[in-house]
């Protein structure tokens, strides 16, 4: 059962996929202009439970999970991987948006959520007004720009993405072990709700659920990695303005320039700063990014 945002409405929207229809869970509340909130690895929507009921007195917040995350769709991965590839999990949350009948709407995306958000701007520029992404440089960057430093701080990348089923067997062998493990490799474990930590351990637990957030990092390795070349070669960039903040004391501000990395992908105005926590943003300082998103997306 999920976790269940205060004031929001539980719904399950399915869209269709060239892997067949994919239901996405979501939960909606307020009015105004419409803005999807996206969440990363290995968490759900259940990340903006401190702040989407304060969006909800300004925007029409929906809060969705990815495929293959949380109460999500998770289909049985292609062997290019391209079942978990941004541009798939982008276009499920586009159509989800289409269904709830927001044409156009901001977007704000956290890690793994971040990098669908970026696809979803490449590939959907008509209904992305304004774009902000959290702790995150952009993916094709971050992997032909890694040093001994990043591999050794983010070793999740390259042992989530290896052959199935070696991560998925090692993780199910003790799961919260593995799950504290990884979370507190990037801020105390404390930060999250009771509630929350429930959630994300029911999917860390979950063999199909494990296997799906792997291969949205063997995707993130092969096939994400071409359709950003492909961009790149084509010069397509990010239309819309964009805003990226990061922790301060996260390994993206030790081993990265954020605002200069997102200016090469974008042709439009490219802003941000650092939060003073670490990877979970959204956990670790809710009200700093509540004044953030209100101010960017006005």
């Amino acid at each position: 059962m999920s976790f269940v945002i205060e004031g929001f409405e539980e719904k399950r929207i399915t869209v269709p996929s060239a892997d067949g229809p994919i239901e996405i869970s979501c939960q909606t509340g307020g009015t105004g202009p419409a803005l999807l909130l996206l969440h990363g690895f290995p968490q759900t929507k259940a990340i903006w439970h401190r702040i989407a009921p304060k969006l909800a007195k300004h925007f029409s917040v929906v809060v969705a999970d990815l495929r293959g995350y949380g109460a999500s769709s998770k289909p049985v991965s292609k062997a290019d991987h391209s079942t978990y590839s941004k541009r798939a999990m982008a276009a499920d949350q586009h159509a989800m948006m289409q269904a709830l009948g927001h044409q156009k709407f901001f977007l704000l995306g956290h890690d793994r959520g971040g990098r669908v958000s970026h696809r979803l701007a490449v590939d959907f520029p008509e209904s992305v007004m304004r774009l902000m992404v959290l702790d995150i440089s952009p993916t094709l960057t971050m992997y032909e720009n890694t040093t001994m430093e990043f591999a050794k701080g983010y070793w999740h990348w390259f042992f989530l993405i290896q052959p199935s089923p070696v991560p998925e067997t090692l993780i199910g062998a003790n799961p919260e072990y593995w799950l504290r493990n990884h979370m507190r490799r990037h801020a105390s474990t404390e930060i999250f709700a009771p509630a929350c930590w429930d959630e994300y351990l029911a999917g860390a637990s979950n063999p199909t659920s494990m296997h799906a957030m792997c291969e949205d990092y063997r995707a993130a390795a092969t096939i994400d990695l071409v359709h950003d070349r492909a961009d790149r070669d084509a010069g397509k960039k990010l239309t819309m303005p964009l805003r990226v903040l990061w922790g301060a004391h996260g390994l993206v501000e030790k081993c990265f320039s954020p605002v200069e990395d997102w200016k090469q992908v974008a042709a439009n105005e490219v802003s941000g700063r650092t939060v003073a926590c670490g990877h979970y943003i959204p956990e670790e300082m809710p009200e700093e990014l509540l004044a953030e998103v209100e101010q960017f997306f006005k």
